[in-house]
């Protein structure tokens, strides 16, 4: 048996997107029949018939889907391996940091941005302002090193908090309940929430949502999924459906069609600076790791830079 090709992985990884030859086709920089070729040619390389298709339609075999993860998981190593590499031979150690637009201006968040060029230099950083979903998927393929994001975050990443806050509800200032001072999750039984996308990891999803609710009961979501921030305003905003939100947002994203409303019985979330776990002995992710810490615990993540110049007395032992 021969070996496929990564390039023929990723033509596979394409079309089972698609399900469309030549959608897929257009997407690679291929021609139609090209495509099949390769698909072809992977088939019978593995001894496995991934697709099943007809004139008109295109979908996966039983054995497709069962071999997909594993796929996905051999494009993703050898773009990790690529990236390596390539940073390796040029020397690069600058430390490459995803941030989503709804934590960029918070206090934590600036506190570490600030605190890693004055500490280490030759960490640059690198920022790459990303949505939930890409923030996600690009952190597992390598392309970036860590991210700030909410808490909880997929297996295999390893979270380290920054800062507490508690959670609102973002209903239109046209709903009734925009009239309330606070509210309970019973007050917003009959709301349905503002669906995120559901690429993200569940359990994101789940506590975002608030779902379930403390007595059992499941939540009924948006038909349509957002992949950003202003989009989950937006959403709460036209009015009949709601979003939970950081506290933060209140004070960040101001808005005459939105009230933020405290919910008196949600528990708090929590910011952190994620990783994957393997990843944890990097030299990068070990300097991001101390800063963070050494920033907890003087008190700095929650509010400005009060006590940034005593950091600045820590020699670095990465430059």
């Amino acid at each position: 048996m021969e070996d496929p090709t990564v390039h023929q992985l990723r033509l596979l990884l394409t079309l089972a997107e698609e399900l469309h030859f030549k959608r897929a086709a257009n997407r690679m920089y291929l021609t139609q029949p090209a495509l099949s070729q390769q698909i072809r040619s992977l088939e019978q390389r593995l001894g496995v018939q991934f697709f099943a298709r007809t004139s008109r339609h295109v979908e996966l075999t039983p054995a497709g889907h069962a071999l997909l993860p594993l796929v996905r998981n051999v494009v993703t190593a050898t773009e990790h391996l690529r990236n390596a590499a390539s940073r390796s031979a040029t020397g690069d150690t600058r430390l490459r940091l995803g941030v989503c637009e709804n934590v960029a201006a918070l206090e934590a968040t600036r506190s570490v941005l600030d605190a890693i060029p004055a500490l280490y230099p030759c960490m640059g950083p690198e920022i790459h302002v990303l949505d939930f979903v890409e923030q996600m998927t690009v952190l597992q393929s390598g392309a970036i090193d860590a991210a700030f994001a909410y808490l909880p975050v997929p297996d295999g990443l390893h979270g380290q908090p920054l800062a507490t806050e508690p959670r609102v509800v973002c209903v239109a200032s046209s709903d009734p309940l925009a009239r309330n001072s606070s509210v309970t999750l019973a007050d917003l039984t009959d709301y349905p929430v503002v669906s995120l996308a559901q690429q993200m990891d569940q359990g994101g999803r789940d506590f975002w949502a608030a779902d379930p609710r403390p007595d059992g009961s499941r939540v009924r979501y948006t038909s349509h999924h957002v992949t950003r921030f202003e989009s989950l305003l937006s959403m709460a905003s036209f009015g009949g459906a709601i979003a939970f939100v950081p506290s933060a947002a209140a004070r960040l994203y101001p808005r005459p069609d939105i009230r933020y409303l405290p919910v008196r019985d949600l528990p708090d979330c929590t910011l952190g600076v994620v990783w994957p776990a393997a990843n944890r002995q990097k030299p990068q992710i070990t300097a991001l790791e101390d800063i963070c810490k050494q920033l907890y615990s003087q008190g700095v993540l929650t509010g400005a830079m009060q006590n940034f110049t005593r950091l600045l007395e820590v020699e670095s032992a990465y430059c």
